[in-house]
């Protein structure tokens, strides 16, 4: 292997370092990451690189040609946080914090661009390398960002299929990005599941608690069962198919004196494929709207395309394997597993082939309160290092290895028209009951 990868990766530490210590300082949730993309956006100007910013909302990429002729392989990172207001080192107004490893990913991708633009790199490589920034991978904030999409902002909620509907992806063959994890070995499973989101809201009538209550319909009670009627359901479900389903209430009411007349819950149905989540959710969705009859409520369901499920493509698997063993001192471990979490890298994976592996460093809980990067040169000076011996593995000797790749690759969809409007399919919403005079109720699943 040519060790100018490595070394050219290795001249940029201190750059890498500190973009690490900027973004883990200045966390932003999806769609919000203002600050942090602009920093990035900044960095990049700085090694010249020309960028494409995203239209109205934080992200951008830039594609960096060899001159010569060549497929082109993108490469992510991506710009937000999570909110974990006990974290330390959570934003005290927004308790935001960076605990789910993004911040490492966004040093990283610093790394692999400052690389690149060391002399020689560039000589053994041919086709294109897109470097793209991108927003919102942690489904959070529904309500917010189901409210940028009302107002015509968004079209998604997570960023990737947003920037895939954007256009800001068309030219691309191949995609990765590599996530942090713990432990010390450089890491890849099969995959991970989809999911969609989930509004739920029980709409009853408000009353008296203690002086009326007969006059109320109790939007908490429904719900309460409704959670049971989930949990009831919970058998039915394939171990093949590992579906998911965690929700939590998010308005129980207002007033302990009055009965809650608006209850709402938020969830995700996760499952390893589209029919699988597809078969739950309608199961769910019975569940839910067979409470709200239980007690003569109403309910709004409101489903939302989420993460598609990843397929890492088994040659790109190949090539991550080739390109850890250059690497010194890090071993490689290949899990036969499928993942139970789901990521947006699902949707590109539905049109080209993708990998999202790990690279070690960090330490404590994922999502959790200890969550830290505790050895940054593993978490992101070595992930940069993965991802750049990737890249030429991919584009050496006229892109030999990507172009086999590409012709190998069975797309689950035709181009990115096709998925789009497969899943925008998913959209639903509205109340799920229909009452008449005649005690006669109507429902829509």
């Amino acid at each position: 292997m040519n060790s100018i990868f490595n070394e050219a990766v290795c001249k940029n530490r201190d750059l890498i370092l500190k973009t690490l210590d900027y973004i883990w300082t200045n966390p932003e949730t999806g769609y919000r990451e203002i600050k942090t993309s602009k920093h990035m956006a900044d960095t990049f100007k700085k090694l010249g690189y020309e960028l494409h910013l995203a239209e109205n909302i934080p992200g951008f990429y830039t594609v960096l040609d060899t001159g010569r002729p060549g497929p082109e392989i993108l490469i992510l990172g991506e710009l937000d946080s999570l909110i974990c207001g006990e974290h330390p080192d959570a934003d005290p107004e927004t308790g935001a914090v960076h605990c789910c490893g993004h911040a490492a990913q966004c040093a990283a991708l610093v790394g692999v661009a400052a690389a690149l633009k060391e002399p020689g790199v560039l000589e053994a490589l041919c086709g294109r390398i897109r470097l793209c920034a991108v927003p919102a991978e942690e489904l959070i904030e529904i309500e917010y960002r189901t409210q940028l999409k009302k107002e015509g902002i968004i079209n998604y909620l997570e960023g990737k299929p947003e920037f895939l509907s954007r256009g800001y992806f068309d030219g691309v063959d191949i995609a990765f990005m590599v996530h942090t994890s713990g432990g010390t070995s450089f890491s890849c499973e099969l995959g991970a599941v989809g999911a969609i989101s989930k509004k739920i809201t029980y709409k009853g009538v408000s009353a008296h608690a203690g002086g009326a209550p007969w006059e109320g319909r109790n939007a908490l009670y429904a719900a309460s069962l409704g959670l049971s009627a989930i949990n009831a359901i919970r058998e039915t479900f394939k171990e093949d198919d590992m579906i998911r389903v965690h929700p939590v209430i998010t308005n129980g009411g207002g007033a302990v004196n009055a009965i809650p007349d608006k209850v709402v819950l938020e969830s995700y149905i996760r499952g390893k494929t589209f029919d699988g989540i597809k078969a739950a959710n309608e199961r769910v969705n019975r569940a839910l709207i067979g409470a709200a009859l239980s007690l003569g409520v109403n309910i709004d369901i409101e489903d939302i395309p989420a993460f598609a499920p990843l397929i890492n493509d088994p040659n790109m698997i190949d090539v991550f394997e080739d390109a850890a063993a250059c690497i010194p001192g890090i071993p490689c471990e290949k899990r036969e597993v499928f993942w139970s979490a789901s990521t947006d890298m699902g949707d590109l994976s539905c049109i080209m082939p993708v990998i999202h592996p790990y690279a070690p460093g960090s330490s404590g809980t994922i999502h959790g309160i200890d969550y830290k990067i505790a050895d940054p040169d593993l978490a992101c000076v070595a992930s940069a290092k993965l991802q750049l011996n990737m890249l030429y593995l991919l584009l050496k000797d006229g892109a030999e290895r990507a172009n086999r790749i590409i012709a190998d690759f069975k797309p689950r969809f035709n181009s990115k028209e096709e998925y789009l409007a497969y899943i925008d399919g998913f959209n639903a919403s509205g109340d799920r009951i229909t009452y008449s005079g005649n005690e006669r109720a109507d429902i829509k699943l």
